[in-house]
């Protein structure tokens, strides 16, 4: 077997396109776009943990004084 040629590419991507057709292969590209932008913000956006754990000590030590 030789594996997946160019021509049989191409003739998956008609049928494809017959199938759903256009207007909905483009919103769902767009969708596929919007939900990786997502999960590269939410992954950009984490903190390790040692880094939050040293930054909420502080705070809970001073709560302590101020029951004390």
């Amino acid at each position: 077997m030789e594996g997946i040629s160019i021509t049989k590419l191409l003739v998956i991507a008609v049928l494809i396109v017959l199938l759903f057709g256009t207007s909905k292969l483009r919103t769902l590209g767009a969708d596929l776009g919007a939900a990786l932008k997502g999960f590269k913000k939410a992954v950009g956006e984490e903190t390790p943990p040692a880094q939050s754990t040293a930054e909420n000590q502080p705070a809970q030590q001073s709560v302590e004084k101020k029951d004390v």
